[in-house]
């Protein structure tokens, strides 16, 4: 186990590339289930979450080759279903929650998908009805083994039909589509989530010769077809590690170069943080981020408090909640945080508190921010991070802060963000990764 020792107060400078998009890789990773055929994916992120997907995809018979640092080759033209059985994959499906989404392509190319019940970050029940209904409507047999935490299901065929998902699940939506592709007919997902990363996924079934439409509303048609293709399929920016670098930039007081963000897919996320005093331009498809000795955050019109939620695509990601958080710790005025997506996603700001932060914690869902303006500095200190996004968070203040602070638990971050210290170091941060033996 590794941890961060983060010397506080530098600022960066420079220029930084986004990585390839955790969330989109994990779904078009899946997608390459559905052909026999070579499928070639550019700008995949390097992160344990994606790593761990592709030896899973590996130990199941997909052939797998990797071109460059970011770009691999698939073909499944040899699966080992019986690997779906086996208790090595119980072990390996059950640490990453992504795995959930090999069901969709298993299934309608091969009658049969079966996963254990995924891990992943601890923030609140993320429960899987959504998928698993959608595959019964589609026609498929369910069955779950409490014993083992193991779902299956099963279907000689799939048959296209009408269904309105209980939730704008994106991971569902995305299984869903996966297994209505080939499914007999015509399929209408209504209630669907339309993030880019489902936008991304049905370009690439489309290049593979599915027949999708309504990409980017909420509303899907598929026309099942009998086969699909090879195809070549480049992953766009993270807007969530954007988020993190504007944050960086911000509470660090540094000029900062983001490049090639792909504006176009992220949505209100430049508007929201332009909400809490920030200034963001936009040079091309970059962003630049100057040097700010503050912020002021903007109330409302009718001069009540700022209040930032999450909320489905295209409202603000709830992945960026805690980035907009740690942010306002340090600017001027006040902000209501409200995560109503996850349940337990705000609870990492005892740490913040610890460090001088003014936060009143309202509920589970709700947090005020009062900003200290960079008055109060936050002070160094030991934390351990709880999952992906909190621990970022955890790392942007650790770098504004005072003195020096020490992370553990760093492998949820690094489930995230592909060598995160490393291009810290590269723009001028004091961090360093210690192999923790204790």
């Amino acid at each position: 186990m590794s941890i961060f020792k983060i010397e506080g107060g530098h600022q960066l400078r420079g220029e930084i590339t986004p990585q390839g998009a955790k969330n989109e890789a994990l779904q078009v990773i899946c997608a390459v289930l559905l052909t026999a055929e070579k499928v070639t994916i550019s700008n995949i992120p390097d992160i344990q979450d994606v790593n761990k997907l592709i030896f899973i995809l590996g130990e199941l018979g997909v052939k797998v080759t990797r071109i460059d640092k970011n770009t691999y080759e698939f073909q499944a033209d040899e699966i080992d279903l019986d690997y779906l059985k086996s208790a090595k994959f119980k072990k390996d499906g059950s640490s990453l929650r992504g795995s959930i989404m090999i069901v969709g392509p298993l299934l309608t190319r091969f009658g049969q998908g079966y996963i254990p019940r995924p891990g992943g970050d601890k923030i609140g029940r993320r429960r899987l009805d959504t998928h698993f209904e959608g595959f019964i409507k589609l026609g498929a047999k369910f069955r779950y083994n409490p014993e083992e935490y193991f779902y299956g299901v099963e279907a000689e065929e799939l048959k296209g039909t009408y269904m309105l998902l209980d939730e704008a699940s994106v991971t569902g939506t995305a299984n869903i589509l996966m297994a209505a592709v080939m499914a007999k007919g015509e399929t209408t997902i209504y209630n669907a989530a339309c993030e880019p990363y489902i936008q991304q996924l049905s370009k690439m079934l489309i290049s593979m010769g599915a027949d999708i439409q309504g990409i980017g509303s909420n509303k899907l048609i598929v026309n099942g077809v009998k086969y699909l293709g090879g195809c070549e399929h480049r992953i766009l920016p993270d807007m969530i590690e954007i988020g993190s670098w504007i944050g960086m930039a911000v509470m660090t007081k540094s000029a900062l170069t983001i490049k090639n963000v792909s504006w176009e897919n992220l949505g209100l996320i430049p508007n929201v943080f332009r909400k809490l005093g920030i200034a963001l331009e936009k040079h091309d498809d970059d962003i630049f981020i100057p040097s700010q000795k503050e912020y002021v955050i903007q109330n409302f019109m009718d001069d009540s408090i700022l209040t930032i939620s999450d909320a489905p695509w295209p409202g603000f990601t709830p992945d960026l909640l805690s980035i907009v958080l740690v942010v306002a710790t340090q600017a001027k005025g006040s902000v209501l945080v409200h995560q109503k997506m996850f349940e337990s996603r705000l609870f990492f700001v005892d740490k913040l508190i610890d460090m001088g932060a003014k936060i009143i914690l309202c509920d589970p869902h709700r947090a005020t921010v009062i900003g200290l303006n960079h008055d109060s500095e936050l002070r160094g200190s030991v934390m351990s991070s709880p999952d992906i996004r909190a621990g970022i968070a955890l790392v942007i203040a650790a770098l504004s802060a005072q003195g020096t602070s020490t992370i553990h638990n760093i492998d949820q971050i690094d489930r995230g963000y592909e060598r995160i210290d490393e291009r810290l170091r590269a723009l001028g941060a004091k961090i360093e990764r210690i192999n923790d033996s204790f």
